[in-house]
């Protein structure tokens, strides 16, 4: 839903019909496009007036209330676009979504479209709209040149229970990467704290002070002078694992960014391969997975002739 300013301020006069219910619920339950919690913030910062006053999130309202709603234009979502997507699942409260390489999950200054927040709306218009409404559905990311597997949120209230299992590391995740270099030993963790790069502000880094980081990984394969890996973050910090694994001496294949230049690949090589998470709906756990892209694996088949030939 995109408003136009002579559209977004809305009247409603509460009916006589019904229980008596508070504000920010029947305000909500009028827009089921917003989260309560959004609804909430308007309250309180006055774009929500009872008989024209401001009011409380919990004031109970009676049938004499007008109601006046004032979505600021910060509330427009970003204009939907018929973007191709693979999706892995969905359900009346969520989507899994195989995202490729190159698309940016949402909009920021100096890209305001073209992203899977855009393709997603253009799927289901109906998505709930956050605090932050270029994000809507959106409870975690990946990095535009990573693929794999996303779980978007199409209401508020599996927004919130997909947000507390991140939080509580509940979700399982498992990503594909190929490093430059034969890592050793074959199994490992890795636990640094990641923060911004104190000499690169477009840059994560492991510094002190930063926030607690924690990356598993085993090696599935090594392919001449690189090493394909199983990883699985058990924090999901920015950037994480390109500056978990280039910390300890092996960058991801592809990724200059962090040291990793390869002529094998045109982007740096990691893929969301599984995701696993309790459902909103059933409350049941489920588990999903993806293959690799046809780039990736090409890399792959690459590498795999470049040993067999110096073998």
């Amino acid at each position: 839903m995109s408003m136009s300013a002579e559209s977004r301020i809305k009247t409603l006069q509460v009916g006589c019909a019904g229980p008596v219910t508070r504000l920010d619920k029947y305000v909500a339950q009028t827009f089921p496009q917003f989260s309560r919690s959004y609804i909430q913030r308007l309250i309180e910062q006055g774009h929500i007036l009872v008989n024209e006053r401001k009011a409380k999130a919990s004031q109970r309202l009676s049938s004499r209330d007008s109601i006046t709603v004032e979505l600021p234009a910060a509330a427009s979502l970003p204009a939907p676009e018929a973007i191709p997507l693979t999706i892995a699942y969905e359900d009346e409260d969520i989507l899994v979504i195989d995202k490729p390489a190159g698309l940016t999950v949402h909009p920021a200054p100096g890209h305001p479209n073209h992203t899977l927040v855009n393709a997603i709306l253009a799927h289901c218009s109906n998505i709930v709209i956050t605090d932050d409404s270029s994000r809507p559905g959106i409870v975690h990311r990946l990095d535009k040149e990573t693929s794999g597997l996303m779980v978007v949120a199409k209401n508020d209230i599996a927004r919130r229970y997909l947000i507390d299992q991140f939080k509580s590391h509940a979700v399982t995740k498992g990503y594909l990467v190929l490093v430059i270099g034969k890592l050793f030993p074959h199994e490992g963790r890795i636990e640094a704290p990641v923060g911004r790069d104190p000499h690169n502000r477009k840059r994560m880094a492991v510094v002190e002070g930063g926030r607690e980081a924690i990356t598993r990984y085993r090696v599935r394969e090594y392919l001449g002078d690189h090493s394909f890996l199983e990883v699985s973050p058990e924090t999901g910090r920015t950037h994480q694992i390109r500056v978990h694994l280039s910390a300890i001496g092996y960058p991801v294949a592809g990724d200059a960014v962090y040291g990793g230049s390869s002529p094998h690949i045109g982007r740096q090589f990691i893929h969301a391969y599984r995701l696993g998470f309790y459902l909103p709906t059933s409350g049941t756990y489920q588990q999903f997975t993806c293959p690799l892209p046809r780039d990736l694996e090409e890399a792959l088949e690459s590498l795999a002739e470049s040993a067999g030939e110096v073998a």
